[in-house]
């Protein structure tokens, strides 16, 4: 960080990084504070955060937009790159630390690329990732031109306008990226008692990130429902945020559900079967298109499109028989290699193959990831004031 005495702010080398649907400030580890309070008050003044526009800083008044990548070479074996994600929330004065994003883990090996962290093959160089928040490797390939990752290509996300070069992400081996078992609970269906007396039944299943995945139709929705609406709604949110605590307490994450409020995981994803819906944009995306419907909430917010972790827990759970995912599709869908999601912004495909198991919480696959898109959008310097202790 440059620093002087005299100046009231200091300057921090940033790159401005676009990855699948989501932004966030990369910044390399040796230009911020280590983790602690300094490193997250600075990560929040960066972003303008708590403030709902988001005003004095960076951050785009979306979660979408108010992500943090911290980046550094790995001095492990297995690994080329570490990499810390940060979620910095909007209206509320919390950096969560907990969770990784997969749209940003694809924005990761570009990085690392035009960064001179790794060095750069044509045509595809493979980045294998150190994700610290998850204790668990990524691996990215990634396509070079003349030693920088390609923008140009013929791959579209739902989400995002144009094309892009295609990124390959694999996700296999981040199964139980925070308890170490698919099933945390070693149940493909558990009840949560709430407060106001009803029982739901969810599937928590946990790979990338642990999600918690209810049916739509428990909660009183359609299931085609777009994300103003969701987290308008806020007895939904607050229920939602209630099934999360009593999970997260379930499997660990939290001592007391009731010292936590809207949390950020596990996440919570609203499944429905397959139905013929108008999208954020108002075109319609038809039944035939999609293996299910689902809406992702994390952190009280409805997320826009499809978290790539979320994407990624939805397949793995789709493979386990019985689970809410795995009803919502059915024994056929879940019998083939992709899964098909159909978000507030579309419909997305990932690839998913579950090796045969005869316990549930045993399935392991042979493939699971996903096809973004990622794009250096600006390099420069964050300014962030110096803290007034006058």
């Amino acid at each position: 960080m440059a620093s002087n005495p005299d100046t009231e702010q200091i300057a921090v080398r940033c790159v401005l990084m676009r990855g699948g649907t989501s932004k966030a400030l990369f910044f390399h580890e040796r230009d911020v504070p280590p983790a602690g309070p300094a490193r997250d008050r600075l990560l929040k003044r960066a972003m303008g955060t708590p403030d709902v526009l988001q005003i004095d800083g960076m951050g785009g008044s979306r979660l979408v937009t108010s992500k943090v990548a911290i980046i550094q070479r790995s001095a492990r074996e297995d690994a080329d790159v570490d990499y810390t994600f940060a979620q910095v929330d909007v209206d509320r004065d919390i950096v969560g630390h907990d969770a990784n994003c997969g749209n940003i883990s694809s924005a990761v090996a570009p990085f690392a690329i035009d960064e001179g962290l790794v060095e750069a093959t044509e045509p595809v160089t493979t980045v294998r990732i150190y994700n610290t928040n998850t204790d668990k490797l990524l691996v990215s390939k990634v396509q070079v031109r003349n030693g920088k990752a390609r923008v140009h290509g013929d791959c579209a996300i739902p989400g995002v306008p144009g094309t892009g070069a295609e990124i390959l992400m694999d996700y296999a081996g981040t199964v139980g990226a925070k308890t170490g078992r698919l099933l945390p609970t070693g149940r493909t269906v558990d009840t949560v008692t709430l407060e106001d007396g009803r029982h739901i039944e969810v599937s928590l299943c946990d790979t990338a990130n642990p999600c918690v995945f209810i049916a739509a139709q428990s909660l009183g929705m359609s299931g085609s429902e777009l994300p103003d609406a969701i987290s308008a709604d806020r007895a939904l949110i607050e229920t939602l945020g209630e099934i999360q605590s009593k999970m997260g307490q379930r499997i660990g994450l939290y001592a007391d559900w009731r010292d936590v409020h809207l949390p950020g995981l596990p996440l919570a994803v609203i499944v429905a079967p397959p139905a013929g819906y108008a999208d954020v944009n108002g075109d319609r995306q038809e039944a035939a298109s999609m293996d299910l419907r689902a809406r992702l909430v994390f952190l009280g917010k409805c997320h826009d499109s499809m978290a790539g972790t979320g994407s990624m827990c939805t397949a793995a759970a789709s493979r386990v028989p019985g689970s809410t995912v795995h009803q919502a599709i059915g024994a056929e869908r879940a019998a083939t290699g992709t899964l098909r999601i159909g978000h507030p912004l579309g419909v997305m495909e990932v690839k998913v193959v579950a090796e045969p198991s005869a316990a549930p919480a045993d399935i392991r696959f042979s493939a699971l990831g996903l096809t973004r898109t990622a794009r250096r959008l600006m390099a420069g310097e964050v300014y962030v004031p110096v803290e007034d202790d006058a």
